[in-house]
């Protein structure tokens, strides 16, 4: 969801990552191995305390990864693959995708691109939970074949959380 996922991606981006999209790009893509159960509060390391505080309300929990998955078979769990067709299918109603300039929000209501949400907003701001809010774009962009431009964290399905986490 918008309102859990985009502040915390802001607060890593500004902070933890040091405003560099490949660091942030390669601890959320990269070096993981399936994918993510949960984004925690250890992406907000090095932000301010006010803001840690406004964004989390004082909680703290770590993020998870999709490590400890069984498959039916025993065979290794693989890299989850999200796209337009499969994400339906995986449960996940949002998309997130790092670009240079900020985090494109998909609304999976409205596939295809959605907009962008620059690196320099306020963490603190509300985002919106309501597909509505974040309609796709109908104009057509050109497409970024940058590394940087991938599929962010959150992008894996995620299992019942309390509402504070979402």
């Amino acid at each position: 969801m918008p309102s859990h996922h985009l502040p915390l991606l802001l607060t890593a981006y500004q902070y933890k990552f040091g405003r560099d999209i490949e660091v942030m790009a390669q601890h959320l893509i990269d070096d993981i191995a399936v994918g993510w159960d949960e984004l925690g509060t250890d992406l907000l390391d090095g932000a301010p305390p006010t803001l840690v505080a406004a964004l989390t309300g004082g909680e703290h929990w770590p993020s998870r990864t999709l490590d400890h998955l069984i498959t039916p078979d025993g065979s290794p769990p693989v890299r989850m693959t999200v796209t337009a067709t499969t994400a339906g299918e995986l449960g996940m109603p949002w998309g997130y995708i790092l670009h240079p300039q900020g985090i494109e929000v998909i609304s999976m209501a409205h596939t295809g691109a959605g907009p962008l949400v620059a690196w320099d907003t306020d963490p603190s701001t509300p985002f919106s939970d309501h597909p509505a809010h974040w309609p796709a774009i109908t104009t057509r962009r050109t497409p970024n074949t940058s590394r940087t431009a991938r599929p962010a964290a959150g992008a894996a399905p995620t299992g019942p959380r309390t509402a504070a986490r979402r």
